[in-house]
């Protein structure tokens, strides 16, 4: 057992998820006095001694800007009341679809917020699917990278389906639909696009066979929900049985709600590394992650191996 104490804080819009993590963790979450300007301007400081332990801070850094920010003014609190280790916990690496210099003059956001994160006083990342594994790389600092697959392949098992195929909804995640393929016994498909402009798919070709097949599409992320409700549309008119998908990250942006419930998608499974409003979609399952990061965050506290966590 480790013998510093650890300490649980959450930034305002992850409070749900965190404190079903602190619940499975076995420990109440850290208070925190949150002094409001009128202007916007806003301090987080910490409501309870943290000198010498071990500091967990629980927050998605989705947009807007304002819980990115939130969170590093946590980090420097905890780093300025001697904290001896923060270990920052993102569900959600918010700006990673930013990892690489695709176009001239484009700035690569992945690595700005590692900076920030760093710079701030973070000593250990922990979050869940990355847009691309190489943001690990970013860091100078220990980064543990969950994968929901571990909350994902029970429930698929869970569903017990006939002919199961597993698709990939692009190129890019050709990878992750064969590892989750190969762990199932599971057929591949890959629907591959071309894009003129971010969020709107031009055209889309389907790679493989799926007449008679029940079909999960995996992704790490949804956004506006387009390319997955192009990609059920082509994997139905090739013969697929029923269509599903599955991605970590629920960012539903746009009209992505509308376009979910009005697909031929008979499902659409995602974990709550982001608040999702469920109601607006009778198709939307949401599955926790909060016992994942708890398990893994005791195991780092009393410095295990987290090794069995990952099934693929």
């Amino acid at each position: 057992m480790a013998d510093q104490a650890s300490y649980l804080f959450s930034t305002r819009t992850s409070k749900v998820l965190a404190e079903e993590i602190a619940q499975f963790y076995g420990q109440e979450m850290g208070k925190i006095n949150f002094q409001e300007f009128s202007d916007g301007e806003f301090e987080p400081v910490l409501d309870e001694s943290v000198r010498g332990g071990r500091v967990f801070l629980i927050g998605s850094t989705f947009p807007p800007a304002d819980n990115l920010l939130e969170l590093l003014l946590m980090i420097d609190a905890s780093k300025r009341a001697s904290a001896k280790s923060i270990t920052v916990v993102l569900p959600y690496y918010g700006l990673a679809r930013q990892d690489r210099k695709d176009q001239p003059r484009a700035p690569i956001g992945a690595k700005l917020v590692a900076n920030l994160l760093t710079a701030a006083g973070a000593t250990r990342i922990m979050t869940m699917d990355l847009h691309a594994d190489q943001i690990q790389g970013f860091f100078e600092i220990p980064v543990d990278h969950l994968y929901a697959s571990t909350i994902f392949i029970d429930y698929i098992k869970r569903l017990n389906l006939e002919d199961l195929t597993i698709a990939s909804p692009d190129m890019g995640g050709a990878k992750r639909a064969k590892n989750y393929a190969s762990h199932l016994g599971a057929e591949v498909v890959i629907a591959y696009k071309e894009r003129k402009k971010a969020n709107v798919v031009e055209e889309m070709f389907l790679i493989g066979h799926v007449e008679g097949r029940n079909v999960i599409l995996i992704d790490d992320m949804i956004d506006t929900a387009g390319t997955l409700c192009k990609a059920a549309d082509i994997l139905m008119a090739n013969g697929a049985k029923s269509v599903r998908a599955m991605a970590t990250h629920g960012v539903l942006s746009g009209k992505a709600y509308e376009n979910i419930q009005n697909s031929k998608l008979s499902e659409v499974i995602v974990t709550d590394t982001i608040p999702i409003k469920t109601e607006l979609s009778s198709k939307i399952k949401v599955l926790s992650c909060a016992q994942l990061f708890a398990d893994v965050m005791k195991m780092v506290h009393e410095n295990k191996s987290i090794s069995d966590k990952f099934i693929i």
